[in-house]
């Protein structure tokens, strides 16, 4: 026995040297993680996890996504990311397990302050009267088409819908007052205080605040008013006195911050959000941190749910096919990478390339748009340059609602006008040009179906740093460990001997651990109070929310509870439970517990008082002990 527990605790230790050495580069969250488990048994299998993760390893769960099999965990004070990271990457039921990675905003930056539209007007008017020239307010002058577009949008379809994934949206903004383009939730009844269509979220009538979590995506920082003027602006001159219904609805998800930063949970669930809710196009003006398995997952779902997803190349004049910048590096079939180039279809020089990468470009230097408080400015970046791919692409989609985002990517690199200033920066070699992409999609054959992509075999080990852009065809540390040794790479000197040791016992331990657990004591002998069969409904109270549950068995110490629903808020709860015959009620606080034994759950009741207790004695006297 003291054999096994040196084993174990030895391969844990080179497990955690291990992982000093494979440091995660990139920023993250601290104290935060993400697991994907492994496709078998969905629900028994995330149960038993969660279980034990709460149980045993003193996490807290922050959210899951069903769809996707993937969970957020906050770890207990003072436990180390990457040590967590490199003893769940060898759970059998883990597919992946990664660092909740920080994002920021792509933006070159905001030209002076932004002022009122009457400003502009007022300036320009005395620049005339002088003898100057009048200003025009277009928001490029690139020779993308825009105008040619305005006026050739079938009329009476149903406006698509465009995810802005950014800092939020000011929807008093006269721009979007006017035209109604912030989109309304139809299955939500506003300020009831129930989540009437069952999403997960309260109210939520005109999208979502993630870094808040609450129903107002207010835009604090101004990067999302300005992307969404830019959307809006696709569809119709957003400058003019005069202005038309939306022919495109703007969908706000808040997930950065008032400084343009965010993580990559929060970007998961807002991709999961506006796809379940009906976008039919995400712009993301956003990006950093490293390769996530997690982003990846959600715009894979994206991709079969044929929604588009454009994302900005990034601003740091670097080239994306040897230093990848994420999500646009991201190759799912739905991907639109956009660089940026200005208003004489030049390069803009802030902007990140890519031959093989980065797929087209946009103007993106010095656009005019929409500011919160009713404000108008200018600002660059590749985050301006992005939202007038989406818009384009939501104009293509409202021509054509069945067409699967594939298609509408296919079409706009087919209508793009070649430019010199992308030669061996694009894949392409073009810039968006709006009329042929609208005449294209009004005549295109719709394609039912779209190419199959396998999500898996695109992953790498997400406790690592990026491979060079290589794809590691497996998951976790111990895939990272063998690519490397393969490779010449990972630690050096005595450090790679001992590093290949504590791989192969990383590999043997779980069988180790599995051991162990089988010779512990089992069975009645363990329990404390003994334990009875009973049918009973239990309700719990976790913060606000009410859940109704099955109690099958109960002892003075203890229920067991047939329900997943208060995996979440770190397992606590309070629980109001009934008696056998149903005459009675006793209200409870308990804390979630895992049996390896039997691999259930149950609550254990907190500092229950005496008088518990002894009811529970009187209820079960009689019953049946299991």
């Amino acid at each position: 026995m003291r054999f096994k527990l040196f084993s174990t605790a030895l391969a844990l230790l080179l497990s955690s040297v291990w992982a000093q050495a494979q440091v995660v580069t990139h920023e993250y969250v601290p104290g935060e993680i993400i697991v994907k488990l492994r496709s078998k048994s969905k629900s028994m299998q995330a149960s038993a996890f969660i279980g034990k993760a709460v149980a045993e390893k003193g996490m807290a769960l922050k959210g899951t996504w069903n769809g996707l099999n993937m969970h957020h965990f906050a770890l207990k004070p003072g436990a180390s990311v990457e040590k967590t990271i490199a003893e769940l990457a060898n759970d059998p039921d883990v597919e992946f397990v990664e660092p909740n990675y920080i994002v920021k905003m792509q933006s070159a930056g905001l030209e002076g302050q932004p002022v009122s539209m009457e400003s502009v007007y007022e300036s320009s008017a005395a620049s005339s009267s002088g003898g100057g020239t009048v200003t025009t307010f277009a928001q490029t002058s690139a020779p993308v088409g825009l105008s040619s577009g305005w006026s050739s949008q079938t009329p009476g379809k149903t406006p698509p819908v465009v995810a802005v994934i950014d800092t939020g949206i000011d929807p008093s903004h006269s721009v979007f007052a006017q035209t109604g383009a912030v989109w309304t939730n139809p299955n939500e009844i506003p300020a009831n205080g129930i989540d009437d269509d069952n999403n997960g979220y309260v109210d939520d009538v005109h999208g979502w605040n993630f870094v808040a979590n609450s129903n107002s995506p207010y835009d604090d920082d101004g990067h999302g008013t300005h992307v969404s003027g830019i959307v809006l602006g696709v569809s119709q001159d957003i400058t003019a006195g005069s202005l038309q219904p939306a022919a495109i609805r703007i969908m706000p998800l808040k997930f950065l911050d008032s400084t343009g930063s965010g993580s990559t949970s929060d970007a998961v669930k807002a991709i999961y959000y506006a796809v379940n809710n009906g976008a039919k196009v995400l712009n993301n003006s956003w990006g950093g941190g490293g390769f996530s398995n997690s982003l990846l997952n959600a715009i894979a779902y994206a991709y079969d749910r044929k929604v588009v997803f454009v994302a900005a190349a990034g601003n740091a004049a670097s080239n994306n096919d040897s230093s990848p910048t994420y999500p646009a590096n991201y190759n799912v079939p739905n991907m639109i990478s956009v660089a940026s180039t200005t208003d004489t279809d030049g390069w803009s020089s802030f902007s990140n390339y890519g031959a093989s990468t980065v797929h087209l470009s946009a103007p993106g230097s010095s656009i005019f748009s929409t500011f919160p408080g009713n404000m108008w400015g200018r600002a660059s970046g590749t985050s301006m340059a992005t939202p007038f791919v989406s818009g384009l692409a939501a104009l293509m989609v409202r021509e054509s609602p069945t067409m699967p985002g594939y298609q509408v990517k296919s079409l706009i690199f087919t209508a793009g006008q070649q430019i010199a200033a992308l030669a061996n920066r694009t894949s392409t070699k073009e810039r968006m040009y709006v009329p042929s992409a609208l005449t294209m999609s009004k005549s295109a054959q719709v394609s039912s179906t779209q190419p199959s992509y396998d999500v898996a075999s695109a992953r790498m080990p997400a406790s690592s740093e990026d491979v060079g852009g290589d794809q590691v065809p497996a998951c976790g540390l111990v895939a990272k460990a063998i690519y490397d040794a393969k490779n010449g790479g990972g630690p050096s000197g005595p450090f790679k001997s001992l590093a290949f040791f504590g791989v192969l016992l990383i590999l043997v331990s779980p069988i180790l651990v599995s051991v162990m657990l089988r010779n512990r004591p089992t069975g009645r002998e363990k329990r404390r109070y003994e334990r009875f069969e009973i049918s009973s409904s239990v309700t719990m109270k976790i913060g606000d929310r009410e859940l109704t549950g099955l109690v099958s068995s109960i002892s003075q110490g203890g229920v067991q509870v047939d329900t997943d629903a208060w995996l979440q808020n770190g397992g606590v709860l309070t629980m109001s439970i009934s008696s056998p015959d149903g005459r009675e009620t006793i209200s409870v606080q308990g804390q979630v517990v895992w049996s390896e034994e039997q691999k259930r759950y149950g609550v254990a009741f907190s500092n229950a008082e005496s008088t518990i207790k002894q009811t529970i004695a009187r209820w079960t006297a009689g019953l049946m002990a299991n």
